[in-house]
């Protein structure tokens, strides 16, 4: 659908309507060619490339859309501004505790994500939280055991806590968070067992509750933590064994993405007060790990909306070392460790969805006949004369009119009383009332709720390379909002609107929802296809979850994924590639063996042979057809 014109457009007009400069926190921007640029700062300059050129390379090296780009410098330049900004909280209050980061595996599983959280953040002893065996088999391995703390939250059997307790004694800090009471006393025997002290953890339910999409852990109703009553029996029963001076770290948790620096202010106040009443009771302590919630503002609107945030990474710091000092000095008690569980904010900037578009389904009226034969239906004819009527002061009465003549018409039509070129006339008229209804809406000096759709109801549908369910899944499960933008042809003006489709063939596998200043829109910006070339797609901010929770709906696997680093002189290097999985590689994991799958074709080919269905050397052709697309990419391929 057309939308209105602007003379002299510029990257800049762009980097406005997308808001890009907003959500894209200094790392994102347009250049003078319209192309969507990524910096990367150093310390005496900053670099800026092209991710068209970026995509150039990757496509290159022989790998296709849609991928997964990762940036290795935004996930380093996340672990610095996070850690920076505690140390100059700390040292602008005076805090006597130090910071401790931890990321936690769940948020992105990725090796090479892991990997490089590890390697960079050893510098700001950066460690890593683990919640299943699996995931603590991999911070064993990825960190060195230099003292970094790993947070082990999650239900612990005698096995996890065997292995915990083990690697201790080679220097890594692994704390057990007791998140239900039955955990303890296995923690108590095996640490008794095997001679090992062990740093325990308590996580509490905070009576605190918190707003955006993913509160289900604040209040009093959250599944994870301690009662208070718990937290009493858990207290009693390490005093019992003589154990208090294991427990050094209260931990709670309100919600990944928390919009409101206020809800974060008062869960850390409520949680200091359970730590000044466990101190008091003998504990150690040392620890107070505030979990997560740093919220990434995705739609860059800095306001207390679910998909935003009203403060900034400073704000955030200060006020929590603000909160934790003016209630433990009241106690006289030392200031704890700070520890975050940051895992959103930390890698959500560093990886971008490409994918290109394949089609484009428009809803526009093709070209009128200037009259119409003498046999048309009168009903048709009264739909025609709609168009002769249409006013900025009588638009519901001739949508109204509209309808109901293009339903009378689909009746005729189930009745076989016209034909399917009347239908379709029928049809195409139709389109071209709503068409221009549509375009004197801004005319109206009210618009009526019914036509508030009609907008969204004419979009174009933009067909992608890509699929929702495995590359995206929060839009489709709870209505998450990502940036989306083409990444070049900026210098022109977007003339159309649109929705997104994916390749899934699911009527669920769509973006209709889209960032906006203050909410969100149902319509995006495009520029209308051009032949031959590329229209190629970005989808921002995805770093964290979305690949873990992928499904392989309609088999389209894991995408190819790209990671690069970008060089102080400007120049760019793909540190790895990894093909995306292959359809043998999907039909393995549901089961099939696709070396049978294809001995059973080539059988079934070799008899066509027999019975004179194909010749020899056409059944080469076909084998090697299936062969070839049993090994190749799940998405489509140009």
């Amino acid at each position: 659908m057309n939308i209105e014109t602007q003379k002299n457009w510029t990257p800049d007009d762009s980097a406005e309507l997308y808001r890009i400069r907003d959500w894209g926190s200094e790392y994102f921007d347009l250049n003078e060619r319209g192309e969507i640029t990524v910096t990367a700062k150093f310390p005496s300059s900053q670099v800026t490339v092209s991710l068209m050129d970026i995509v150039s390379g990757i496509r290159q090296r022989g790998l296709p859309l849609p991928a997964i780009l990762r940036i290795e410098n935004l996930l380093d330049a996340q672990i610095v501004r996070l850690n920076e900004a505690f140390v100059r909280a700390i040292s602008a209050a005076g805090y006597q505790g130090a910071y401790r980061g931890v990321f936690p595996i769940k948020v992105n599983q990725q090796a090479q994500v892991i990997e490089e959280v590890a390697e960079f953040g050893a510098r700001y002893k950066h460690g890593l939280e683990a919640g299943s065996k699996a995931e603590l088999i991999i911070a064993l391995s990825t960190l060195k055991a230099d003292g970094r703390l790993i947070i082990c939250n999650g239900y612990k059997d005698e096995e996890f806590i065997d292995l915990g307790l083990r690697a201790q004694r080679l220097g890594y800090n692994c704390v057990f968070v007791i998140e239900t009471l039955t955990e303890l006393p296995i923690v108590i025997e095996r640490s008794k067992a095997l001679g090992i002290k062990p740093m325990i953890g308590v996580r509490v339910k905070l009576s605190s509750k918190v707003s955006g999409l993913w509160n289900a852990t604040s209040g009093d109703r959250s599944i994870f933590g301690l009662t208070t009553n718990q937290l009493v029996q858990v207290l009693d029963m390490l005093k019992e064994h003589q154990m208090l001076d294991c427990l050094q770290l209260l931990h709670y948790h309100l919600g990944s993405q928390i919009p409101n620096i206020r809800e974060i202010r008062n869960g850390v106040m409520e949680a200091c007060r359970y730590y000044v009443n466990l101190v008091e009771e003998g504990a150690a302590m040392g620890y107070l790990d505030l979990g997560g919630g740093l919220a990434v503002d995705y739609t860059g609107a800095s306001i207390n909306q679910e998909h935003s945030r009203n403060y900034s990474l400073d704000e955030y710091c200060a006020d929590i070392v603000e909160v934790v000092m003016a209630t433990l000095d009241a106690h006289e008690i030392a200031h704890p460790n700070i520890v975050t569980e940051s895992g959103r904010a930390t890698v959500a900037y560093s990886s971008v969805l490409l994918f290109d578009i394949l089609d484009v389904t428009t809803f526009e009226p093709a070209p009128l006949p200037e009259a119409l034969p003498e046999n048309t239906d009168d009903l048709i004819l009264n739909l025609r004369e709609v168009l002769n009527t249409i006013s900025p002061k009588n638009l519901q009465e001739c949508y109204n009119d509209a309808l109901y003549y293009r339903d009378e018409i689909g009746e005729l039509f189930k009745r076989g009383q016209i034909t399917l070129r009347d239908r379709s006339l029928a049809e195409n008229l139709f389109l071209e009332v709503l068409q221009r209804i549509r375009a004197q809406l801004d005319l109206a000096d009210r618009i009526p709720p019914e036509l508030e759709g009609l907008r969204e109801y004419l979009a174009d549908i933009y067909y992608g390379n890509f699929s929702v369910f495995q590359s995206l899944p929060d839009i489709w499960a709870i209505d998450q909002v990502f940036p989306v933008v083409p990444i070049h042809r900026h210098d022109e003006e977007p003339t159309r609107d649109a929705i997104l489709a994916d390749i899934t063939c699911d009527c669920d596998g769509k973006i209709d929802r889209f960032i906006d200043v203050h909410e969100t829109r149902r319509t995006l910006p495009l520029h209308p296809l051009k032949a031959d070339e590329d229209y190629v797609m970005g989808v921002f901010l995805v770093g964290a979850y979305q690949e873990t929770l992928g499904d392989l709906h309609n088999l389209l696997g894991d995408t190819a994924v790209a990671s690069v680093r970008i060089n102080e002189d400007g120049t760019f290097d793909v540190i790895k590639e990894l093909e995306g999985d292959s359809i043998a590689d999907v039909l393995s994991y549901v089961e099939y063996q696709p070396q049978a799958l294809y001995e059973a074709f080539r059988t079934t080919a070799e008899r066509a042979v027999r019975e004179g269905k194909i010749t020899a050397a056409e059944r080469r052709d076909v084998v090697k057809s299936f062969y070839e697309s049993l090994h190749g990419y799940t998405y489509y391929e140009n």
